[in-house]
């Protein structure tokens, strides 16, 4: 279940340096579901994709290009 999402978590916490119990506070999530989603066993649902992809670009992260 390979998705950008995965490594684009990863670096937006890197550049946000913040845990993933802090992401999911920003993202109105549970910190299990960032670990889920950071070791690609799960993808978010399409309200949160959203948010991290705003997130994503506030910060200066194409997710499209995150490999």
């Amino acid at each position: 279940m390979k998705s950008n999402y995965s490594k684009a978590l990863i670096e937006l916490r890197s550049k946000l340096d913040v845990s993933q119990t802090e992401l999911a506070e920003r993202l109105g999530v549970s910190y299990p579901s960032v670990n889920r989603w950071e070791n690609d066993k799960a993808v978010p649902v399409k309200i949160v994709r959203v948010r991290i992809e705003k997130l994503c670009k506030d910060n200066g992260i194409d997710i499209e290009e995150v490999d």
